[in-house]
């Protein structure tokens, strides 16, 4: 089985924001699939953080430099600019210091690219009026065992950049691996945002 078949249709849609050649920090990197795939279909290189043991195992066996770092404690190992691009899919919802390594990410890479389940989707906002906390493909666990400490929408994300002075070069949102202009903030399951200072 390909490294591409191993990532789902978000990370594939995410794949191709990453320049060919790029040197790339993947921060929660998982089981390593994201960084596999970006080396052997885009020839990049580079790192993943990840804190879980039996991902850094997964992430060795496939090949994958990996990093075992807890991301709550930040950065500071890590010059600024020392990466082309930091990726953060998946992983900001999980994170007490949530801000502070938004901004790492942008000190670290010369672009940051931020995914994270959009709240503000439609289905989710049905499931709250009808007085439940959502439960969907996206943010599939039910409220007392989620591993998320916060959730977030699409216009959040852009306000906290907004606030730290971050630049967005572009943003939307992804649906089924299908990237959505329109009204991500509702039409999406997705956020995606690509940041620079």
């Amino acid at each position: 089985m390909s490294a591409s078949a191993k990532v789902n249709t978000t990370q594939l849609a995410i794949a191709e924001l990453v320049p060919p050649g790029s040197r790339v920090l993947d921060l929660g990197c998982g089981n390593g699939a994201m960084l596999a795939h970006l080396t052997q279909a885009r020839g990049c290189s580079g790192y993943g953080i990840e804190i879980d043991d039996a991902n850094v195992q997964a992430c060795v066996k496939r090949g994958v430099n990996v990093i075992q770092l807890n991301l709550d404690e930040g950065l500071s190992t890590f010059a600024d600019a020392s990466f082309d691009v930091v990726l953060q899919i998946d992983t900001l919802q999980h994170l007490r210091n949530a801000e502070v390594m938004l901004l790492e990410t942008v000190r670290v890479g010369r672009l940051g690219i931020v995914a994270f389940p959009n709240f503000a989707h439609w289905p989710n906002r049905l499931s709250v009026l009808t007085g439940r906390m959502p439960v969907t493909k996206r943010l599939p666990y039910q409220w007392f065992d989620t591993p998320n400490i916060r959730v977030g929408t699409h216009a959040d994300l852009g306000v906290l950049a907004s606030r730290n002075r971050l630049l967005v070069q572009d943003s939307f949102g992804l649906q089924d691996g299908k990237v959505v202009r329109l009204l991500p903030n509702l039409l999406a399951g997705t956020s995606v945002y690509t940041l620079s200072r």
